[in-house]
């Protein structure tokens, strides 16, 4: 629950390198640092570079976006498994929690009570109840984000390095769009998100909420009945769209900027219109407007936070964004669902502290598969829920009764669309469910169905600091029985 030694939320920002507040030359300042700062800012990508190398791609035959995508449900703190997808019916309190179970659509499989909708849709889901977690840690969020397990940074200080399987995707895939961000994210804490590494702040994901209004909820999930400003996309006073507009032709007089985007010398070419409709946010304003959405979807999905940015974050695949995550958690410490006790707020215990989130989590995760399903988007997106680790078998952790203490050993998650094979349970735990008893899958295992998913080749690589390449998955095969 405590951060790391030096850790801070407060991280400069991503493209502190473009110096956009700094004068050059003879070029008016405020308009050549707000188009230096647009260009840099919209989603931390080479726009104008990006839409001209697929162009190239195209023509040369290479694969391009292919129209798939990926929504991971971060459920940060480390859910418990027992309490959810793994519940041990047939052991004392202790051991088995508080909680009941349901049958489920699947003959002799049961669930936790409190996720009735997914009880009914489970041929629609695939369980995986022996995830091994072994090396994963609390945030910062890194070993199941990007496949590597050495992504660790509380143990390694080079952690942070590895490259989220978002920004492998936006490097690798793309956007399905143009003039859409390819990796973009949902967050309450950077601590709880992968970003790019090795890769460059380029491949950083977009933070969407900064972008939309959204209801503003404190850190033990009470709305405030505020809503946030959305102003990522507001102009420094003064400017307006039809100024940056009429000043296009700036660009030209870039020519230090120009290499970064263009290495072609002399051409407003359409790439670079592109880029622009990003900076004025065209697109990505229109797909995080929640009001473009028909009443009847907004009320299906609700009014909660986690909920509109779900609905959010399926407008912004269908927009083109290939990979979303959706960071569920209300504060910025170790997560909402880092559920040790009664007695410590705000994570509370199982009773307390998870039990009024199962409800919550499985509208939103039934919602999102039928609404996707009658969009027909199912196949093409990939849908993942998980934390990044389980919990203690037994309750009872830092002087609680009802409460389960950090367990690496053993997760479960749950997993729809993308196409594959569900209506199944994966792998099986002990009768205590704290030790994986049949088929491990491992955070390389799920970071190569992914890429199996998004079509980025397995063999694919990336080079660090010191120009090793290194594989995007080292230890781990796409999972059979989805495939």
């Amino acid at each position: 629950m405590s951060h790391p030694a030096g850790h801070s939320h407060n991280e400069p920002h991503a493209f502190a390198d473009f110096n956009a507040r700094q004068c050059e030359g003879l070029v008016v300042s405020n308009r050549r640092g707000m188009l230096k700062a647009g260009l840099a800012g919209i989603a931390g990508l080479s726009l104008p570079c990006l839409l001209h190398a697929r162009a190239l791609a195209a023509q040369a035959h290479q694969p391009i976006p292919t129209g798939k995508s990926v929504l991971l449900l971060w459920m940060a703190g480390g859910p418990s498994q027992i309490d959810t997808w793994d519940p041990k019916p047939d052991r004392p309190l202790e051991n088995r929690g508080p909680f009941g179970v349901i049958q489920t659509k699947l003959p002799g499989v049961i669930i936790c009570e409190h996720m009735p909708k997914q009880a009914a849709m489970l041929d629609k889901l695939t369980i995986l109840r022996s995830v091994d977690s072994q090396k994963s840690n609390h945030e910062p969020n890194k070993v199941f984000q990007t496949g590597n397990l050495a992504a660790a940074p509380r143990i390694n200080p080079r952690g942070d390095s590895y490259p989220a399987i978002g920004s492998i995707v936006a490097k690798h895939h793309g956007a399905n769009q143009p003039g859409i961000p390819p990796y973009a994210a949902f967050m309450k804490s950077r601590s709880h998100i992968a970003y790019a590494g090795y890769l460059g702040q380029q491949y950083d994901p977009f933070i969407a909420n900064r972008a939309a209004k959204l209801p503003i909820y404190n850190n033990v999930g009470v709305d405030s009945g505020k809503i946030s400003d959305a102003d990522l996309f507001r102009m420094p006073q003064g400017v307006t769209h039809d100024r940056v507009e009429h000043r296009m032709q700036l660009l030209q007089q870039l020519d230090g900027l120009r290499s970064r985007f263009d290495q072609t010398a002399g051409v407003m070419d359409a790439y670079q219109q592109q880029a622009m409709e990003m900076i004025l946010g065209g697109r990505v304003r229109e797909a995080l407007d929640i009001n473009n959405e028909p009443q009847k979807v907004r009320d299906r999905f609700g009014s909660h936070l986690w909920c509109q940015e779900a609905l959010l974050a399926r407008r912004l695949i269908e927009a083109g964004t290939a990979f979303v995550t959706l960071d569920l958690s209300y504060h910025t410490a170790s997560g909402t669902w880092d559920n040790h006790g009664d007695n410590i707020p705000p994570y509370g215990g199982i009773s307390k502290g998870l039990k009024p989130l199962l409800p919550l989590f499985d509208h939103l995760l039934t919602t999102l598969v039928t609404d996707l399903e009658e969009r027909g988007m199912l196949d093409d997106v990939l849908i993942l829920a998980m934390g990044e680790f389980g919990r203690t078998p037994q309750m009872g952790t830092q002087g609680s009764t009802d409460g389960r203490n950090h367990w690496p050993h053993v997760m479960s998650m749950v997993m729809a669309g993308g196409g594959f094979r569900h209506g199944q349970v994966i792998g099986s735990t002990d009768k205590f469910g704290g030790h994986i008893d049949s088929r491990p899958i491992t955070p390389g295992d799920l970071a190569a169905t992914i890429y199996h998913h998004m079509g980025v080749p397995l063999e694919t690589r990336y080079l660090d600091t010191t120009g090793r390449p290194n594989l995007i998955v080292e230890h781990g095969t796409p999972i059979a029985e989805l495939i």
